[in-house]
């Protein structure tokens, strides 16, 4: 059984640390523009969409049936929105108020900058929160597929990596915009991608044969809800700044259709029980 978990542990390794690749992405090109960076951030926010309402949520209603898989979801999102409330956040300033700013060189240019970057960074720490709880239930199939022999594990393994590359750039690209630190955006980067080893401890060492599915799928219901309410409140505001409402609206949906082929090549090579 040993022996089982550490192929099962390396295997989500390989998963994990593509969001690594993801960030090495980001830090070794030149850095976007504001344009860029609202365009990202669309295509991140479908990536969360997608993970949100046709993976996440989706599973929990086929899982447990509509109604117990709603009331799961709603509860993520009423949950988020009351913690949301007793979160202090800087006001969005609009792109051409900080260009504007920036042209004229004065103290309040500064000072809006200052609460820009703070803005996205908190945007940048939302997302490795919401890729980090999706990254967990990826571990745990990745532990159940080991079990079932090495290629299964292999394949999923391999699977999971291809779709956590775009994932590891929705994380370092808002952190390295605001802290200009190449060093924390590849950090927090990969620190998101360990939830993924850590599902398969936790499943191999605390629920190894009494985990409920009904449970553990409502679970992951809510934080679809949970996904879907920061999505839909921190990431769209600055990509609707950034890049224009038309640009960001075709790149949330440029995302969406990504993440969701993503998915699909991901279903492939599960067995039916495992799929995610």
């Amino acid at each position: 059984m040993d022996s089982q978990v550490m192929v099962a542990l390396a295997l989500s390794l390989v998963g994990g640390f593509s969001t690594s690749l993801g960030a090495l992405f980001v830090i070794l090109s030149q850095a976007p523009n504001l344009k860029m960076l609202g365009l990202l951030q669309g295509f991140a926010a479908g990536l969360m969409l997608s993970i949100s309402f046709l993976d996440l949520a989706h599973n929990a209603m086929n899982s447990i049936g509509f109604l117990k898989g709603n009331l799961w979801f709603f509860a993520g999102v009423i949950f988020f929105a009351v913690v949301a409330n007793f979160i202090p956040e800087p006001t969005l300033p609009h792109s051409s108020e900080v260009k504007g700013k920036k042209r004229s060189g004065d103290e309040g240019g500064k000072d809006v900058m200052k609460k820009h970057r703070r803005q996205v960074f908190f945007s940048g720490i939302i997302t490795a929160i919401g890729i980090s709880l999706h990254n967990f239930p990826e571990g745990m199939a990745v532990f159940l597929g080991s079990m079932k022999g090495l290629r299964v594990g292999l394949n999923l393994a391999l699977a999971i990596a291809l779709h956590n590359i775009p994932e590891g750039v929705a994380v370092a690209l808002p952190v390295y915009f605001a802290t200009q630190s190449k060093w924390q955006a590849f950090k927090l980067a990969t620190l998101s991608g360990f939830a993924e080893p850590l599902g398969v401890v936790i499943v191999a060492y605390l629920f190894p044969s009494n985990l409920s599915p009904e449970i553990l799928e409502g679970l992951l219901g809510s934080v679809g809800g949970v996904m879907a309410f920061l999505t839909l409140h921190e990431m769209l505001p600055l990509a609707f700044d950034y890049a224009g409402q038309k640009q960001a609206v075709k790149a949330v949906f440029f995302g969406m259709a990504f993440m969701s082929a993503s998915l699909y090549f991901l279903e492939l090579s599960l067995p039916k029980e495992l799929n995610l």
